[in-house]
């Protein structure tokens, strides 16, 4: 497959995976709100629910895993982005540190919306019973808080910038045409940005496994509404500067 190919098969891949991502919700929304008006909850259908949204976010990592095989620099570039997204992307997508601002965000609104039902000492299960100064102290699953997950994966994102910082100040050679090997540069970039994706991947499996079931599907929910929000307003954004050219 040659690249332009590769770059336009991903992205008519990717026009139809956000298509069925909003299918995924509208039926992580159904089984969230079943879960909270019935009387014993049904939090099999919930985890369920989840685990769709889950595998459709492996599908994604997959397709670009293998796109960026073909043509790594196309993948940087996001073509199929509008200009304010890539202005955010971070190694070709989204900073992983973003879903823990997330979830501390979501957290807090919540909380405070419900904060007289909390003091009653009613409790949820969902993301307000989680307030910004108890991730600090609440352990989750196998021991940890998500503030050591995200100092984890803090650490990470440096050591990828650190790398990806090295390959720039080398890729001089590769524009003047003096590089020894440029398959052998190009291919490090490669591996940059799965090494990249694969924390992506990762840190939102992390996140989810250190939720119960209904606080993964309003943090699968609050994620997925930001990056519609803004691809929606990107492409507004873009559509008014054409017409004002």
């Amino acid at each position: 497959m040659s690249q332009e190919t590769a770059i336009a098969s991903f992205k008519k891949f990717q026009q139809s995976w956000i298509e069925q991502l909003q299918h995924h919700l509208n039926y992580l929304r159904s089984a969230q709100n079943h879960h909270r008006n019935s009387v014993t909850g049904d939090e099999e259908r919930l985890r369920e629910a989840v685990e769709r949204v889950m595998k459709h976010f492996r599908e994604f990592h997959r397709a670009k895993w293998a796109t960026t095989e073909t043509d790594v620099v196309g993948v940087m570039a996001a073509p199929w982005s509008s200009a304010l997204e890539r202005s955010l992307h971070w190694v070709g997508g989204w900073r992983p540190t973003t879903l823990f601002h997330l979830v501390y965000t979501e957290s807090s609104i919540l909380f405070e919306s419900r904060i007289v039902d909390i003091l009653r000492g009613f409790r949820t299960g969902d993301l307000s019973d989680l307030s910004p100064s108890q991730f600090s102290r609440i352990k989750f699953v196998k021991g940890r808080t998500v503030s050591e997950l995200q100092c984890e994966t803090v650490k990470e994102e440096n050591a990828i910038t650190e790398e990806l910082s090295e390959w720039q100040d080398d890729a001089s050679e590769l524009v003047m045409g003096t590089s020894s090997n440029p398959e052998q540069r190009i291919r490090r970039l490669a591996e940059i940005v799965h090494r990249t994706d694969d924390l992506r991947l990762r840190t939102i499996t992390r996140v989810v496994e250190l939720l119960s079931p209904l606080q993964q599907a309003e943090f699968l929910i609050a994620a997925a509404e930001l990056r519609a929000g803004v691809a929606g307003w990107g492409t507004s954004h873009d559509r008014r500067r054409s017409s004002n050219v």
